[in-house]
Parts: C-alpha cells; sequence; structure tokens
C-alpha cells in the first residue's frame, strides 16, 4: 500500500492569503446574487400567463423568496441587511465578546485538552517522518551545521569572569555546605548493585594487559631492579620472564571471568565503603573534611577556569570547521538516530510517548492561555473589523446558503404550485 505524506504547508503570506479569500468570497456573492435576479427576471417575463408557464412562475417567485430568506439570514450576521438597523442582525460586530470567549471555550474545550493533543501527537508519526526526514538528502548534515554556529556563540558569549563567580559565589558554598558523603555512598550502592563498574574494571585490566603485552622489556627491568644484588643476571632473567608471564595469565583470568574472586573482592571493598560513607561517622567526617580542603584551596577554582577556558576553545575550534572530527561525528549520529527511528519501533514508540506526555503537559499547564489568545485577539478588533475577517475566512461558503436557497426555494414552490393544482 503506498504511504500518504502529508502536504506540505503552504508559504502564502497572510496577505497573499487573504486576496485570494476576498476574490474567493466575490465570485460566490456574484453567483449568488446573480441566481436572485435570474429568478426575478423570469418572474417578471412570466407573469400572468398560464399553462405550463404558471408552473415556471411559481418556481421563480418561490425561487426569489428562498434567495431574499438566506440572502438577509447571511448578511444578518455580519452586519445590518440594506444598512437598516434591525433587531437580531449584525450579529458578529454586536457580539463580538461573546463570539470571541465561546470560542475560547469551544477550543478549550474540544481542541486544547491533554487527551485530545496526546491523542494527535500520538497519531502524527513524528518519529517515523524525523526518521524520514534525518536519513533522506543532507538534511542531517544541514541540521549540524546550523546548530553547530549557534553553540560556537553560546559559549562564547560567556565571560570568564562569571564562570569566577559562579563558582565561588554559587557552586562552592553550595558544595560545601551540601553533605556530599550520603549522596556519594548512594550513588556508589546504586553503582554497584547495577553493576555499572564492571566497564570500568575490564577497561582497566585491558589497559594493564596491553602494556605487559607491549612492554615485557620494561616489565623485566622493573623487576630485575628490585631483585637481590647477590643473584646472578641468568636467574633473574628467569625469574622475571616468569613474573611477567603469570601477570599475563592473571590478568587474562580474571579478565575473562565474569565471577572471579578478585572481581568479587573490588564489589565487596565498594560496598563497604557505600555503606561507610553513608552510616559511619568517622567516613563520613573525613569525607567532608576532604572535600571541605579540596573546595577552598585556591587551585580549585584556577583549575576549573582553566578546564573551562580549555573547552571553549577546543569546543569553538571544532563547531567552526565544518569538516571537524565533531561536527563529522554529529552528522554521523543524526543520521544513525534518524535510521533508528524507522527502524526501531520501541524507539519510536519512547520517543512518541515521550512527546505525546511533554505536550499534554504544556497543554495542562498552559491550555487557557493558549486559548486565551483566541479570544484577546477578537476583543482588539473593531465590531466592523471582526465581522470583515471572520466574513473573509467563511463567507465564501455561506454563499452556497444563499444558492441552495435560490434552489430549494424554487423547487418546494413548483412542488406547491403542483400539489395545489391537483388537490383544487
Amino acid at each position: 500500500m503506498a504511504t500518504t505524506h502529508p502536504a506540505t504547508p503552504s508559504l502564502t503570506t497572510p496577505q497573499a492569503a487573504d486576496a485570494e479569500r476576498a476574490r474567493g468570497l466575490r465570485i460566490m456573492r456574484t453567483v449568488a446574487t446573480a441566481l436572485l435576479i435570474i429568478a426575478a427576471i423570469v418572474y417578471a417575463l412570466t407573469f400572468g400567463h398560464d399553462g405550463p408557464w404558471e408552473y415556471v412562475n411559481a418556481t421563480a417567485e418561490a425561487a426569489m423568496i428562498g434567495a431574499l430568506a438566506d440572502w438577509f439570514a447571511v448578511t444578518a450576521i455580519f452586519r445590518h441587511p440594506l444598512g437598516l438597523p434591525i433587531p437580531h442582525t449584525a450579529l458578529i460586530p454586536r457580539k463580538k465578546d461573546t463570539v470571541a470567549t465561546s470560542l475560547e471555550d469551544f477550543f478549550l474545550g474540544y481542541f486544547l485538552t491533554p487527551d485530545a493533543v496526546r491523542q494527535r501527537v500520538q497519531t502524527m508519526n513524528i518519529a517515523q517522518r524525523t526518521g524520514r526526514w534525518l536519513t533522506e538528502d543532507d538534511h542531517a548534515e544541514r541540521v549540524v551545521h546550523r546548530l553547530a554556529p549557534v553553540a560556537a556563540r553560546a559559549l562564547n558569549s560567556v565571560d570568564d569572569n562569571e564562570i569566577r563567580g559562579f563558582i565561588n559565589h554559587t557552586l562552592v558554598p553550595k558544595l560545601t555546605h551540601e553533605p556530599i558523603s550520603p549522596l556519594a555512598g548512594a550513588l556508589l550502592d546504586e553503582i554497584v548493585t547495577d553493576r555499572i563498574h564492571t566497564g570500568l574494571v575490564d577497561l582497566l585490566l585491558d589497559e594493564a594487559l596491553a602494556w605487559l603485552l607491549d612492554n615485557p622489556e620494561q616489565f623485566s627491568t622493573l623487576i630485575a631492579d628490585r631483585a637481590p644484588t647477590w643473584t646472578p643476571d641468568w636467574l633473574n632473567g628467569i625469574v622475571t620472564d616468569r613474573v611477567h608471564t603469570e601477570c599475563v595469565k592473571w590478568i587474562q583470568e580474571v579478565r575473562s571471568t565474569p565471577y572471579h574472586r578478585v572481581r568479587q573482592a573490588i564489589d565487596d571493598l565498594l560496598t563497604d565503603l557505600a555503606r561507610d560513607l553513608q552510616n559511619d561517622p568517622t567516613v563520613m567526617e573525613r569525607t567532608e573534611a576532604l572535600k571541605t580542603r579540596l573546595l577552598t584551596h585556591p587551585q580549585t577554582t584556577e583549575t576549573a577556569i582553566h578546564l573551562w577556558e580549555a573547552l571553549v576553545n577546543v569546543g569553538q575550534r571544532a563547531l567552526t570547521d565544518t569538516d571537524s572530527h565533531l561536527i563529522n561525528r554529529a552528522t554521523d549520529e543524526l543520521r544513525a538516530f534518524g535510521q533508528r527511528l524507522l527502524t526501531d519501533p520501541q524507539l519510536a514508540q519512547t520517543v512518541t510517548n515521550r512527546l505525546a506526555s511533554s505536550a499534554e503537559a504544556l497543554i495542562a499547564t498552559f491550555g487557557r492561555d493558549i486559548a486565551t489568545v483566541i479570544s484577546q485577539v477578537i476583543r482588539s478588533w473593531d465590531g466592523k473589523e471582526a465581522a470583515e475577517r471572520i466574513e473573509l475566512h467563511v463567507g465564501k461558503d455561506l454563499q452556497y446558503i444563499r444558492i441552495n436557497g435560490t434552489i430549494v426555494g424554487g423547487l418546494a414552490g413548483l412542488l406547491i404550485h403542483t400539489i395545489s393544482h391537483l388537490l383544487l
């Protein structure tokens, strides 16, 4: 089955759109008025004639009545017919504020509701459409190239003195008075429970193994330098080679065994540390003292400033170079994310649900404020302007009421005249 894509939104300016609506309104108003004139001419030409012309005359008479009645009804919505101040006419100019309030309540009650917005977002296929757009042509590259200069300017706009003031007057005092030991203990406990630390242990083992395999001579030198002076070199060589081999085998064994006793010992050590950080007064006091010494040391602020400056410099160079590794990596990741949105239904559904929840929360909080915009704008118009603007949007369709009134009135007149002749 072919996939139907939503139509591309029109880029027509409001002025051009209003001009087109005015042209359509004039055309339909002319058609409806022309039918009234034609009915009047036919009525005048057939008036007083007998035979079949009686039916034509009755049809034209009823058509005129229907046309005039519906002209009055449509016109009375927007202005006084023929300028006569007839009661209950010019409804929109007189009831502008009431219409504004009614429209506000209507949109708030049926459109700007959390359930309606959530349902609409879930049926828009935003995730799939976004994924398709990101994977087509150079869209991902264009997004990154548009956002990179913005990010670079944002980095450049931050003054070093502002960072220094934030660290000295906000961050450091806050961290100094905020106990860090319970938080660190709880975080470490979560890390051990979820076995997040195993990745770091594996990385350390891999690096140690790689160093041993790449630097056997340096390892042998380190061991030999600590050997007794009275042992011969040939014996030292045998011992160092043996120690090197055993170290490699031991690290490989720990790396390949998920529940090795060394790993269990690390787990126990971290678990005890997490518990002590939360419950042991001595450990907690030492941790807070270490934190205070670190935060109050003058070099801490300077180091943070230097790190920030280095980050800004590296970031600006990477963001302003369209062929930098950061730009290329961001483009590839964005394109890959778009591909995942197309191929991973679970990810697409997760994105859709989060967007729907965000939209739902937004409408629940600001729905009435958004709806109020409608009533405020309409109230800001004067009566004549409100009538003209609303007629410009719906007046063309209302002319069909006049056309239908002319046709239906004529047919009704013909039917009544026919029945009258048959029964009387």
